[in-house]
C-alpha cells in the first residue's frame, strides 16, 4: 500500500518509494486560457491522480513535445480540455498535456501484474480497454472506440511530476537509454515503423526508394534510421544544407533542399493549363532530384508524408507506380489538394497511419534492441521553457530532432 503524505516537493524531486504527495506541479490548460502555447499553459498545483484498475502511477522524469501540445493548447482541430471524461475518468476542468514520458512506477492498480513500484518504463501514447471486443479479437485498437491519444485525448498526461497510465502502454526501457532518449523513442518510432511495415503489400522492401519529409524531425529522423535499417534507400527533404548533413549522418542516401523549389502549398489555379504546365515542371525537377541522389530513374516506392497542405500534391506525383503516400499528420495544414489522375492511373495509394498495435510495439522494441537505433535529441527544455518550446513548434520554430522536457534528473 502506497501511502499518500501532505508533501509539495519541488519539481526535480522524488518522494521516496512507497509514498506519494497528495499534490503536484502541473502543466495545465483550460477553457479560458486556450489560444497560442506561450499564454495557454499555465502552472498549477493539482491533485496527484489515483489509479484505477489497470493503471499505474509514473513519476515523470522526461517528457517528449510534440504537435499535441500545439492542438491541445489552440482548441484546434478539436477542444480535448471541453472533451474530458469523454475518453476516461477524468471530469476534472483542467487538462495535463504530454503524450510520451519516461519515469519511475510510484504506484499501481488492480489487476497490474506485469509491473512493480520501482520498475523504469517509457510511456506510449496509445490508451484503449483491453476488454473491448474488438481489441480482444486482434484487430487495430484503432478501430477500438475506446481508443484515444494519452495526453491529448486523455488527460493526466507527462507534463506533470506524475501521470496516470494503462500498465500496457510502459515498456522497460532498452539498455543505454538515458531519461530523454525513453521519452521520446516510442512516440514517433513506433509509428514510422507501422508506415513502413503495416501496409501491406506497400510495406517496405530491401532497395525501395523512400522519401521522407523533415529529416531532422522526430518522425524524419526515426524514419530514415528505420528505412536503412530494412535496407532501403532513404532520401530526406529538408530546409537547409546543414539539416541535410544531419540527415547524411543519420544514415540518409542523400537529401534535397526543399527551398531551391517553388511549387510547395495547394494548387491554386492549376485547372487553369498554363499554371498546370509551370507546376508540373517545377514538380518534374523535384522528381529528377530524387532520381540523381538513387542514381537511376527509379521513384519514392513509399513517401512518409506529414506536413499536408505544403506537400500532399508533390507527394503523390512522385511516388512510383502502384506505391504508397502514407501519413501521420498535417503539420503545415490538414487542407490539402492533389491531381487524381495521378492516383487512379498510376494505382497508387493514400494511406493514413496512426498510432501503432501492441504487435507494432513488440516489433519495433525488438528493432531497437538489435540495432541500437537511438533518437536524434534536437533540444531540451527546462520545467519554466514549456510553453515557449511549444510556442515554437505554433510558429514553425521547432529544432531539429526531438524536443524533450527534463523533469527531474
Amino acid at each position: 500500500m502506497v501511502k499518500r503524505i501532505n508533501t509539495l516537493f519541488d519539481v526535480g524531486t522524488l518522494p521516496e518509494l512507497g509514498t506519494l504527495p497528495e499534490k503536484m506541479h502541473a502543466w495545465t490548460i483550460r477553457n479560458e486560457t486556450l489560444g497560442e502555447p506561450i499564454k495557454a499553459f499555465q502552472q498549477e498545483i493539482v491533485p496527484v491522480p489515483k489509479p484505477q484498475k489497470g493503471e499505474v502511477i509514473v513519476a515523470n522524469m522526461s517528457a517528449g513535445i510534440n504537435y499535441n501540445g500545439v492542438w491541445a493548447s489552440t482548441g484546434k482541430p478539436k477542444n480535448v480540455v471541453a472533451g474530458n471524461g469523454n475518453y476516461d475518468d477524468s471530469k476534472e476542468e483542467f487538462h495535463i498535456c504530454g503524450s510520451e514520458a519516461s519515469g519511475i512506477i510510484y504506484d499501481i492498480g488492480e489487476e497490474v501484474t506485469d509491473l512493480k513500484i520501482g520498475d523504469h518504463v517509457t510511456v506510449g501514447a496509445s490508451q484503449y480497454d483491453e476488454n473491448c471486443e474488438i481489441i480482444k479479437s486482434g484487430q487495430d485498437p484503432v478501430r477500438s472506440p475506446t481508443f484515444r491519444v494519452w495526453g491529448y485525448e486523455g488527460n493526466w498526461g507527462a507534463f506533470s511530476q506524475f501521470c496516470k497510465v494503462k500498465s500496457i502502454q510502459c515498456a522497460p526501457i532498452p539498455d543505454g537509454m538515458n531519461w530523454q532518449q525513453a521519452s521520446v523513442f516510442t512516440a514517433a518510432g513506433v509509428p514510422v515503423y507501422r508506415m513502413l511495415t503495416h501496409w501491406y503489400p506497400n510495406n517496405v522492401k530491401k532497395g525501395d526508394v523512400v522519401l521522407i519529409y523533415g529529416g531532422t524531425g522526430g518522425v524524419g529522423s526515426m524514419a530514415i534510421q528505420l528505412s536503412s535499417y530494412f535496407g532501403a534507400i532513404p532520401v530526406a527533404v529538408v530546409s537547409s544544407d546543414s539539416r541535410g548533413q544531419i540527415c547524411m549522418e543519420l544514415g540518409a542516401k542523400g537529401y534535397i533542399n526543399r527551398k531551391n523549389f517553388h511549387h510547395w502549398g495547394r494548387l491554386d489555379g492549376y485547372l487553369d493549363e498554363d499554371n498546370q504546365r509551370k507546376w508540373t515542371i517545377e514538380a518534374m525537377k523535384f522528381k529528377k532530384a530524387i532520381w540523381k541522389i538513387v542514381g537511376e530513374r527509379k521513384s519514392p516506392a513509399i513517401v512518409i508524408e506529414h506536413p499536408g497542405m505544403d506537400t500532399m500534391p508533390t507527394s503523390l506525383f512522385v511516388c512510383d507506380n502502384e506505391g504508397m503516400v502514407v501519413t501521420c499528420g498535417a503539420t503545415s495544414s490538414y487542407l490539402a489538394d492533389f491531381d487524381l489522375r495521378y492516383l487512379w492511373l498510376s494505382q497508387k495509394r493514400i494511406q493514413g497511419s496512426h498510432s501503432a498495435t501492441p504487435k507494432d510495439y513488440e516489433g519495433y522494441i525488438k528493432i531497437i534492441k538489435e540495432s541500437g537505433i537511438k533518437p536524434y535529441i534536437g533540444a531540451a527544455f527546462n520545467w519554466d521553457e514549456l510553453p515557449l518550446a511549444h510556442q515554437l513548434l505554433y510558429e514553425g520554430k521547432g529544432t531539429d530532432g526531438r524536443m524533450v522536457l527534463n523533469i527531474c534528473k
